[in-house]
């Protein structure tokens, strides 16, 4: 099982997780309280349920790099371009925007 914190902005957002069974996100309570929570996502909305998928979601695979930037992660860092999770935990740590994944 691999997890990954998702922050929007320096707020706690949420945890991906990625086991058997597929991906599973959901919201940190303390954050769905707060008055000027946002959605991670619009794909994605704020609700106290568990989102469930068999694939990644679309949103954070969008996060993943591609082109050149795929091509450094995969020969310096020697990660498997189709490792979209793993890919996701080790370069989208800065990422362009307001989201930031930190492996947990």
């Amino acid at each position: 099982m691999r997890q990954g914190e998702i922050w929007v902005h320096k707020d706690l957002a949420g945890i991906l997780v990625e086991d058997e069974e597929g991906y599973h996100f959901s919201y940190s309570p303390a954050y769905l309280e707060k008055e000027n929570a946002i959605p991670v996502s619009l794909t994605l909305p704020l609700q106290e349920r568990e989102f469930h998928s068999d694939f990644l979601f679309s949103f954070f695979d969008g996060l993943v790099p591609e082109g050149w930037l795929l091509d450094i992660a995969h020969k310096n860092w020697k990660l498997n371009p189709r490792d979209r999770i793993g890919l996701l935990l080790a370069t989208c740590k800065d990422c362009i925007g307001n989201i930031s994944v930190l492996e947990k």
